[in-house]
């Protein structure tokens, strides 16, 4: 019996015959997969996607070296995966990704030229490590590089220039670019009030940054160390936790949060939304110029090679619907850039534009992604415009040749 005649009254078993109902088949409700961190799997950007897309949207987020795990080793777990350009080498070398189609992607051609060919002006130095640009394209013999082709291996879309952040209410506020200094997550002076990322292709530049800016070290390519710099490094890490310098290491931005809100952090690896969090919480956070330069970073979106039928057509929506303007608007107002500016800038008010892309004061108070007042009026970003601060590029975040020898020593570091 039918599922829809399975709903008729047994009653029916009377002399007069009531025909069978047609048996209803209810479509299953499309669902998107997309695995990546905390930085930009957010539940206001869900909301909103599923609002203008019209299917469900499952995020799942975690610290980027789990995802990283998981991304690698079960592929038919996800749909979409996001994080750092740093993790392409590894993803792409497991099998894990499938190329994505230029043509399907309705604003390729707005993409600025930091993604396309590494800079934003022309004279601006490309950073040492992987520069997005050359693992973009795929290359007819399957691997990733910036001669231009039509399948590229991610949508290149969120994007910023990290550094450290500090307590001015514990460490006197520097210069932009000229006191402000990655050796001070080295600095005796800041002993046990000092935390890293734990990441070994984030955190690990971090460490190196600081050892080289105090002369403690001397890298001959930062990124591509050798062995016995990464001895030398590790080293030098773990004499430091065993005076009591580090009072831990995070994996989330919601806890690099609560290390310098209550747990006695006073500078620390951080990334652009737990400083506007930590301001719009009364703390004076304040993310660093470094003199040294930066340590940038690409988001990446991919496809699942495991992704079939439905779940791509809606993984290119989604990928779409990223680059359309309004995501692009609201990840602005927690620091961080888009790939398509232009397309973002109608969803942001003349203030919110000429404070956070121009490098001009605020001309009133800016509100964080929760509402709350992260800027105050007549504030600078630090740093200056978007272009002034992809000028001053120490490094990207890099997957080494020494990758795995570089998670050993990241691991003797963390166990020490």
């Amino acid at each position: 019996m039918g599922a829809a005649a399975a709903l008729v009254s047994s009653t029916a078993s009377s002399a007069t015959a009531i025909p069978s109902a047609p048996t209803l088949y209810l479509p299953k409700k499309r669902r998107l997969r997309v695995l990546g961190t905390h930085v930009t799997l957010q539940e206001p950007l869900r909301l909103q996607a599923e609002s203008d897309l019209g299917f469900a949207i499952e995020f799942s987020p975690g610290g980027s070296a789990s995802v990283l795990h998981q991304a690698s080793t079960r592929p038919e777990s996800f749909d979409l995966y996001e994080q750092w350009s740093n993790s392409i080498k590894i993803l792409w070398q497991a099998g894990s990704l499938a190329g994505i189609d230029k043509s399907r992607l309705k604003h390729w051609d707005q993409v600025n030229g930091l993604t396309r060919t590494g800079r934003l002006t022309p004279d601006a130095p490309i950073g040492r490590g992987d520069a997005p640009h050359q693992l973009l394209h795929v290359q007819p013999d399957g691997t990733l590089g910036s001669r231009t082709s039509d399948t590229i291996s991610f949508l290149p879309y969120v994007h910023n220039a990290d550094s450290l952040g500090y307590d001015a209410d514990v460490i006197d506020e520097g210069i932009p670019y000229e006191t402000e200094s990655w050796g001070w997550l080295f600095d005796e002076r800041h002993r046990g009030r000092v935390a890293l990322v734990n990441a070994p292709t984030i955190g690990l530049f971090d460490a190196a940054l600081a050892a080289e800016a105090i002369g403690l070290m001397k890298f001959g390519n930062i990124g591509a160390m050798t062995r016995s710099e990464l001895d030398q490094l590790t080293t030098h890490l773990i004499a430091l936790k065993r005076r009591g310098h580090f009072r831990g290491v995070w994996s989330s931005v919601p806890q690099s949060v609560e290390y310098m809100r209550t747990d006695g952090v006073a500078v620390q690896s951080m990334f652009s939304p737990g400083v506007a969090a930590l301001r719009g919480m009364g703390t004076r956070c304040i993310y660093a110029a470094p003199k040294e330069g930066y340590r940038a970073w690409h988001g990446v979106m991919c496809l699942s090679s495991a992704a079939k039928g439905p779940a791509v057509d809606m993984g290119y929506e989604f990928m779409n619907w990223w680059l359309s303007g309004w995501p692009g608007a609201f990840i602005a107002r927690q620091g961080y850039y888009i790939s398509t500016p232009q397309r973002s800038r109608e969803y942001l008010s003349k203030a919110e534009w000429d404070y956070w892309y121009g490098g001009k004061p605020a001309s009133t108070s800016l509100q964080n992604t929760s509402g709350e007042v992260a800027v105050s009026a007549g504030e600078l970003r630090r740093g200056g415009s978007y272009e002034n601060r992809f000028s001053h590029i120490a490094v990207w975040n890099t997957v080494m040749p020494l990758y795995e020898y570089s998670l050993i020593k990241w691991n003797e570091f963390l166990l020490a």
